[in-house]
C-alpha cells in the first residue's frame, strides 16, 4: 500500500507515538491527516505539521474517542475533506496501574483492583479502538458496494490498512492487570478483523512498541525507568517515537506483513 495521497486517522495524537506518526506521514506526503486526541493541544500539533509540510493535509479534532458520535464526525469531516479515509491508527491510550489484589501492611486489609477502573482501561484501550477500525472498514466496504464491487481482488491495490498499538505488557506485567488485558486483546481483535476486513481489501496488525519515550512512560519518574526499565532493555535505552512511527509506516506500506511487529528494543521482564 503507498502512503503517498492516502488519508489517516490517528487517535492519541497530541504526543508521543500518535504524534511521531502524524509527522511521519506528512513526510511521505498522506493527503490528509485527521489528527484525534482529549487534548486540545491536538490543534497546535495539526498547525505545526501544516507548517512543516507547506500544505494542509492536518487536521485536529480534539474529544472523547469513545464517544460514538464524535468517531464518525470525524470520519464524516475527513472523507469530505480529504477523501475516503484508508489507514486507521488508534494510538489513544491509558494506564492505571495497581496490584490486582494488595494487602495493606498495616491492618492486613485486602482490595481488589476497582472493577470500574478495569472498565475505563477496557473503554479507551480495547474496545474505542477496535471501533475506530471497523468504521473505516465500514465506510470502504459501503464505498465499494456503491461502486458494485463485491470481494477485493489481488489484482486491486490494497484498499486500506489498521495497525492496533498494542505493548510488550500484553506478555503481561507486574501492576498492569487491566493495561495487559488490553493490549493482549488487540492481538486477538487485530487477527479476527483481518480475516473479516481481507475481503473488503483492508490489512490488520498490531505493533508491540517497548518501553517508549513518551509522556507516559516519563510519568513512571527517572528512578523507575533506571532501575527497571533500562537494565532489561538491551539497547539501554527508551524507544524513540520516531523509531516506532517508522515501523508502523512500514507495516502500512509492506503488504507482506501480517500479525504482530515487535519494537521492544530487546525488552525483557524481570523472571
Amino acid at each position: 500500500m503507498n502512503i503517498k495521497d492516502s488519508v489517516a486517522v490517528i487517535t492519541g495524537a497530541a504526543g508521543g507515538i500518535g504524534q511521531a506518526l502524524a509527522v511521519e506521514l506528512s513526510k511521505r506526503q498522506a493527503a490528509g491527516i485527521g489528527l484525534i486526541d482529549q487534548a486540545k493541544s491536538v490543534q497546535e500539533v495539526a498547525a505545526a505539521i501544516n507548517h512543516l509540510a507547506r500544505v494542509n493535509i492536518a487536521q485536529g479534532f480534539s474529544g472523547d474517542v469513545s464517544d460514538a458520535v464524535f468517531r464518525k464526525r470525524v470520519y464524516e469531516e475527513m472523507a469530505q475533506k480529504h477523501g475516503r479515509v484508508n489507514i486507521c491508527v488508534p494510538a489513544a491510550g491509558i494506564t492505571r496501574d495497581s496490584l490486582a489484589v494488595k494487602i495493606d501492611k498495616q491492618s492486613g486489609t485486602v482490595s481488589v483492583y476497582p472493577v470500574e477502573t478495569f472498565r475505563q482501561v477496557v473503554e479507551v484501550n480495547l474496545i474505542a479502538p477496535v471501533y475506530w477500525a471497523m468504521e473505516m472498514v465500514a465506510g470502504i466496504a459501503e464505498d465499494r458496494a456503491r461502486k458494485g464491487l463485491k470481494r477485493w481482488d489481488p489484482t486491486e491495490p490494497i484498499q486500506g490498512a489498521v495497525i492496533f498499538i498494542g505493548s510488550v505488557s500484553s506478555l503481561g506485567n507486574k501492576g498492569q492487570i487491566a493495561y495487559a488485558a488490553t493490549k493482549a486483546g488487540l492481538e486477538g481483535a487485530a487477527a479476527t478483523l483481518m480475516m473479516e476486513a481481507i475481503f473488503h481489501g483492508i490489512r490488520c496488525g498490531v505493533i508491540h512498541p517497548g518501553y517508549t519515550d513518551t509522556p507516559m512512560v516519563r510519568s513512571l519518574g527517572e528512578a523507575f525507568i533506571n532501575e527497571h526499565i533500562i537494565p532489561r532493555t538491551q539497547l539501554r535505552r527508551l524507544v524513540q517515537p520516531e523509531e516506532i512511527a517508522d515501523a508502523i509506516c512500514f507495516m502500512i506500506s509492506n503488504a507482506a506483513v501480517s500479525g504482530s511487529l515487535w519494537a521492544d528494543a530487546g525488552w525483557h521482564p524481570a523472571a
